[in-house]
C-alpha cells in the first residue's frame, strides 16, 4: 500500500425505502419537503461552515424564490423572514443580496398562499412577525429595496384604495401586463394551495409595527427625495384607510415629521402636496388634539409658514391654490390650542396682513405685489381667515396684533351695506376685479358673524371706527323697501335667499354682543342716534308681516334678540324707560298675548316669550309711566297667565318680574281680581307653585302637606349634610336654596299681598300658607343650624353665653315648626268637623226630599180612592162636614158692634192635568161678608175647603 494516499473506507449506501402510496398521498406528502427546504437554506446561511459561501447562497436564495414565484406559504412566513433579516445584514457588506431582497419584495406583494381555511388564523402571529420585518428593511441603504417595499405595500392596498391614491407609484403590480402574469401564476397553482382573503393582510398588517417603521425611516431619507415621496404616498395610503394606522404614526410623532420634512427638496414637486394629505388623513381618522399638539411646536409652524407662503405668492395653478387653503385650515386647527407659538413665530402677524387685504390698503411688502383673481380659491382662502380671526381671538395676546392691523375698520367695511353698481365697476367704488354677489353677500355675513365675537374684545376700535354708526344704517338698509334679492348660498346665508333677512339677522346679533357688555358710552351713543325707536319700528313691522313669518325660526330670532338689545339699553336708565314709552309697552303686550300652544312648537318661540318677559322686566318695571300703562293694557293678567301655563324653567323670571312690579301700589288689586282656569285666584295659584317646587326639591310633607320633621321644616333632598366644612368665601346650601327655587320669591309676593283675607283657598292652600308665612322664621333657623353644624365640623367649642344662645335659636326654631304643624292639624281637623256638617246636611236633605216624595204618593193615593169608589168621596165628605162644624165658632148674639172684615189665607190642595197634586195659597173671606154669597148657613163650595196633609 502506498503510504502517501490516504485510504477512504466507502459505507454501502443503504437501500431508500419508501412506502408505496397513492399519487394523492404523494402530493400531500411534498409540504415538509419545501419546509424542509427553506430549513436548509436558514441552515445554509447560518452555518458555521457554509456561512461565507456566497455564491452558493444566492443560488439557492434564487431557487427558494423561483419555488415561491406564486407566493409564500403562510407556515413558511416565519422562516422567510428570518432568511431576510439575514440578507438584509449582508447586504451591508455584499450588495449582491440586494437583488435578492428586491425579488423576495417582490413576492411579497402577492397575496399569501394558505392549505387550510384555518391557517390564517392559526399563523396570524408569524404574518405580524414578518411584516414587522418587511418594515424594518427600510433600514438598508438601498434605493432598490426600499423601492420594492413601497411597491409591495401598495399591492397590499391594491383592492381598497382609491385609483388616484394608486397613481404615481411604479412597480411590476400597477402594470396591466403584470396583474395578467400575476393571475396565470394564480391559475397554476397546486389545488392544495389558495390565496388568502384580500382583507387579511392588511388586517395584519394594522396589528404590526410597519407604518410607525415607516415614519421613523423618514429621517434617513433626507438624500433619497425619490424614496422619501415614495414613502409619503404609502403613508397616504395606509391613513385613508386604517385608523390603527393613524393611531401607530401619532405614536411615532409622525405629524411633526411629516410637517417638518414637508419642504425638503423635491425634484417632482409632490411631496408638499402628499405632506398635506398625511395630515389630513391623521385629522380625520386619528386624534386631532393629538395631531395638533405635535404641530404646534414652533419647528412645525416654522414649516408651516414657509409652505403658506410659497404657495401664496409663486402659487398661480389651482393645484397649488387648493394646496394653499389645506394649509391654512391645519393652521386654523393650530390656532385653536392655547398657547400656541403663532405669535412668536411672526406667523399670526403675516396672516393678519391678508385678512385685511384688499379691503384696506397696505404698504406691506407680503401684499404689494399681491394679486388676487377673485376666484373660487381666493374666495375660500378669505372665508378661512376670517375663521382663523375668530379662532385666534380666543388668545388675547393676539388682540395687540388685530389692533395694529386694523382689523375692526377691515370688518366694518365688508359688513356695509351693498350699492348699486353697473358692469365693471367695483362694488366699493373701484375699478377692475372684485368679488361676485353671491361671494361679497357670503363675506359680509361672515364680517358681521366675526364682528359679533371678535367686536366685543376690541371695544376702542369698534368706537373710534364708530361701529353703532355702521350698524344702524346696515340694520336701516336691512329694513327698507328697496328690492334685493339674497343669494343665499353660504352657510351664514340660510334662510335669507331672495331677502335682506340674513344681514338682519347678524346685524341684529352684533348689536346683541356690543351691549351685552353693560358699556355706559356704546350704550349712550346708540341711545342718542335713535336707536330705541328704530328697534321698535323693525321689530313691529316684522310682526306686521305674513303669517308665514310667525313659523320661521329666523324672524324668531331676530325678534328675540332686538328685545334683548333693548333690555340691555334700558335696564338701568329712567330716561330710556320712558323713550321706550307707549309704543314698547304694546308691543310687549302683544307677544305676552302669545298662545301656549307654539311655546313647545321647536321654532324658537319659547325664546321670544323670555326676551319678552326680560324686555318687561328691564324696560317697564321702574318706570311709573310705562307701569301704569302696562297695568291698564293688562299686562298683570297676561304675567299670571304665563305664570300658570309655562315651564317649571321659566317661572322664576316671570315670577320676579311679577315681584318687581308689586312694588307699584296699582299692582295688588290686578293681582288680587285675576281669575285663571276652573277659577282658580293668584294667592292659589302662588301656593300650588309652592307645593309644586317642594315636590320638586323632595321636602319632607306628609299626604295632607303637613311638616313631617320640625328639625326640617324647609330642607330639601339636595341640602346633603357635608362631612366637610365650607369656605369662607363659599355661600351655604342655605344661602343658595334662596336663589335657586321659587320659595323665595313666592313668600316675598305673599308680603306685598298679605297673609289674610285671601280669597279662593282651599283647605290644602291654607295648609301650605301656614308654611309660607313662617318661611323667614325656618330659614333664619336652617341658617343657625348650620353656624352649629360648622362649629361642630372645625371642632370650636363655642363657650357658655354662645352655646347657650345656639342652642335657644335651635329649640325656638324647632318649637316654631312645632306650632306651625300643629296649626295645619287645627286646619285639617275643622275641614273635617264641616265635612261632616255638610254631610250631615246633605243626608237631611235627602230624607226631606223622600219624605215629600211619600206624602205626594199618599195624597196621590187618596185622590185616585176617592175618584174611584163613591163610598170612600162619601166618607171623606162627611169627614170634612164635621171637621168644619167643629172649627166654627158657636154664634154669638149680635151685640150691635160689627166687625171689619178680615182676609184669611187657606190651602187649596190642586191637582193639575199632568196628575201632580200641589198645595196652593189662597185668600177667602167669611161666608157672610162675600158680595152676593150665600146665607150664613149654606154650605161652602168643596174646591174652597181647607185641607190638612200630614
Amino acid at each position: 500500500m502506498d503510504s502517501n494516499k490516504v485510504m477512504h473506507r466507502r459505507r454501502p449506501e443503504a437501500p431508500l425505502l419508501r412506502p408505496v402510496t397513492s399519487t394523492k398521498d404523494r402530493k400531500a406528502y411534498r409540504i415538509p419537503t419545501v419546509c424542509l427546504e427553506v430549513n436548509k437554506v436558514i441552515s445554509l446561511l447560518e452555518g458555521p461552515l457554509t456561512a461565507t459561501l456566497k455564491e452558493r447562497h444566492l443560488f439557492t436564495l434564487k431557487k427558494l424564490l423561483q419555488r415561491s414565484q406564486n407566493g409564500f406559504i403562510l407556515k413558511e412566513l416565519s422562516a422567510i423572514g428570518r432568511i431576510l433579516n439575514i440578507c438584509a445584514e449582508r447586504a451591508k457588506a455584499h450588495p449582491e443580496y440586494v437583488s435578492v431582497l428586491c425579488d423576495a419584495l417582490k413576492i411579497c406583494g402577492l397575496p399569501f398562499l394558505k392549505e387550510r381555511a384555518s391557517d390564517e388564523i392559526a399563523y396570524a402571529y408569524d404574518v405580524k412577525e414578518f411584516l414587522s420585518v418587511m418594515g424594518c428593511l427600510m433600514r438598508v441603504p438601498s434605493v432598490e429595496v426600499r423601492h420594492e417595499l413601497c411597491s409591495s405595500l401598495k399591492c397590499f392596498y391594491s383592492h381598497v384604495a382609491p385609483r388616484h391614491l394608486l397613481d404615481g407609484m411604479g412597480g411590476p403590480a400597477t402594470t396591466p401586463a403584470a396583474s395578467l402574469n400575476s393571475s396565470r401564476r394564480f391559475s397554476r397553482l397546486s389545488s392544495r394551495f389558495h390565496p388568502s382573503n384580500p382583507g387579511y393582510r392588511l388586517q395584519v398588517l394594522e396589528q404590526s409595527c410597519v407604518a410607525e417603521t415607516m415614519v421613523l425611516s423618514m429621517a434617513t431619507l433626507e438624500d433619497q427625495p425619490a424614496v422619501r415621496l415614495l414613502v409619503l404616498h404609502t403613508l397616504q395610503m395606509m391613513t385613508s384607510t386604517s385608523d390603527a394606522n393613524c393611531a401607530q404614526i401619532l405614536r411615532a410623532r409622525g405629524a411633526e415629521t411629516v410637517c417638518l420634512t414637508m419642504n425638503q427638496a423635491d425634484p417632482s414637486g409632490q411631496a408638499l402636496f402628499r405632506s398635506s394629505e398625511v395630515l389630513w388623513n391623521l385629522l380625520e381618522r386619528g386624534c386631532r388634539e393629538a395631531v395638533t399638539r405635535q404641530l404646534s411646536t414652533m419647528q412645525c409652524i416654522l414649516a408651516l409658514k414657509e409652505a403658506f407662503l410659497h404657495q401664496l405668492l409663486r402659487g398661480s395653478r389651482q393645484y397649488d391654490l387648493q394646496l394653499r387653503n389645506d394649509l391654512l385650515v391645519i393652521t386654523t386647527l393650530i390656532a385653536q390650542i392655547p398657547k400656541s407659538p403663532l405669535i412668536e413665530s411672526l406667523f399670526a402677524k403675516q396672516l393678519v396682513v391678508f385678512v385685511t387685504f384688499p379691503e384696506l390698503k397696505s404698504h406691506n411688502p407680503l401684499v404689494r405685489n399681491l394679486k388676487l383673481t377673485y376666484n373660487s380659491e381666493d374666495f375660500e382662502m378669505k372665508t378661512l381667515l376670517l375663521n382663523w380671526l375668530v379662532c385666534m381671538s380666543k388668545d388675547l395676546s393676539a388682540l395687540q396684533l388685530f389692533r395694529e392691523g386694523r382689523v375692526m375698520l377691515a370688518l366694518l367695511t365688508l359688513a356695509k351695506a351693498p350699492r348699486n353698481h353697473g358692469d365693471g365697476q367695483s362694488p366699493r367704488g373701484g375699478a377692475g376685479r372684485h368679488w361676485s354677489s353671491g361671494q361679497q353677500e357670503a363675506l359680509q355675513l361672515q364680517a358681521l358673524a366675526t364682528l359679533a365675537l371678535v367686536g366685543p374684545l376690541l371695544v376702542e376700535d369698534y368706537t373710534s371706527c364708530q361701529g353703532n354708526t355702521c350698524l344702524l344704517l346696515l340694520l336701516e338698509w336691512c329694513a327698507g323697501q328697496d328690492t334685493y334679492f339674497g343669494q343665499g348660498h353660504s352657510f351664514h346665508g340660510a334662510g335669507g335667499r331672495g331677502s335682506k333677512k340674513a344681514q338682519m339677522r347678524y346685524c341684529v346679533r352684533a348689536l346683541r354682543s356690543m351691549t351685552a357688555l353693560e358699556d355706559e358710552l356704546l350704550s349712550q351713543d346708540l341711545c342718542d342716534q335713535g336707536a330705541i325707536g328704530q328697534l321698535l319700528g323693525v321689530l313691529m313691522q316684522m310682526e306686521d308681516g305674513t303669517p308665514e313669518e310667525d313659523q320661521d325660526p329666523i324672524g324668531l330670532e331676530i325678534k328675540s334678540d332686538i328685545q334683548l338689545v333693548l333690555s340691555a339699553l334700558c335696564e338701568t336708565d329712567l330716561h330710556r324707560k320712558e323713550l321706550f314709552g307707549a309704543e314698547g309697552v304694546e308691543m310687549a303686550v302683544h307677544f305676552l298675548k302669545m298662545s301656549p300652544e307654539k311655546f313647545h312648537s321647536g321654532l324658537g318661540h319659547n325664546r321670544l316669550i323670555l326676551s319678552t318677559v326680560d324686555c318687561v322686566w328691564s324696560c317697564i318695571v321702574g318706570c311709573y309711566t310705562t307701569e301704569d300703562y302696562f297695568l291698564a293694557r293688562e299686562g298683570v293678567f297676561l304675567l299670571l297667565d304665563l305664570l300658570s301655563w309655562s315651564p317649571r324653567y321659566m317661572r322664576g323670571v316671570v315670577l320676579a318680574t311679577l315681584l318687581d312690579l308689586c312694588d307699584n301700589p296699582k299692582t295688588l288689586s290686578h293681582v288680587m281680581t285675576w281669575t285663571g282656569a276652573g277659577g282658580r285666584t293668584a294667592p292659589a295659584l302662588l301656593l300650588l307653585l309652592w307645593r309644586e317646587e317642594e315636590a320638586e326639591l323632595g321636602v319632607g310633607r306628609d299626604q295632607h302637606g303637613r311638616i313631617s320633621d320640625p328639625t326640617r321644616p324647609l330642607l330639601s333632598c339636595y341640602q346633603a349634610v357635608s362631612d366637610t366644612s365650607f369656605s369662607a368665601g363659599q355661600p351655604s346650601p342655605a344661602v343658595l336654596d334662596l336663589s335657586e327655587n321659587l320659595r323665595a320669591k313666592v313668600f316675598s309676593v305673599f308680603c306685598k299681598l298679605g297673609f289674610h283675607d285671601l280669597h279662593g283657598l282651599s283647605t290644602a292652600d291654607h295648609v301650605t300658607l301656614s308654611i309660607v308665612k313662617r318661611y323667614l322664621d325656618f330659614k333664619v333657623g336652617e341658617v343657625w343650624g348650620e353656624v352649629i353644624q360648622e362649629l361642630a365640623l372645625d371642632g370650636v367649642r363655642p363657650v357658655w353665653p354662645d352655646a347657650a344662645a345656639l342652642e335657644a335659636m335651635r329649640r325656638i326654631a324647632e318649637d316654631t315648626a312645632s306650632r306651625v304643624a300643629e296649626e295645619q292639624s287645627a286646619i285639617l281637623e275643622r275641614q273635617e268637623k264641616d265635612e261632616l256638617t255638610q254631610e250631615e246636611m246633605v243626608y237631611t236633605e235627602i230624607k226631606s226630599r223622600q219624605r215629600q216624595q211619600e206624602l205626594h204618593t199618599e195624597a196621590w193615593d187618596q185622590y185616585v180612592s176617592r175618584t174611584s169608589d163613591y163610598k170612600v168621596l162619601q166618607e171623606v165628605r162627611s169627614q170634612r162636614e164635621t171637621t168644619m162644624d167643629l172649627s166654627r165658632s158657636k154664634s154669638k148674639p149680635d151685640s150691635g158692634v160689627r166687625h171689619p172684615s178680615e182676609n184669611f189665607v187657606g190651602r187649596v190642595l190642586n191637582l193639575d192635568s199632568s196628575g201632580e197634586l200641589t198645595l196652593e195659597r189662597v185668600p177667602l173671606r167669611g161666608v157672610a161678608q162675600q158680595a152676593g154669597g150665600p146665607p150664613g148657613g149654606r154650605e161652602v163650595p168643596e174646591y174652597f175647603s181647607t185641607v190638612s196633609v200630614t
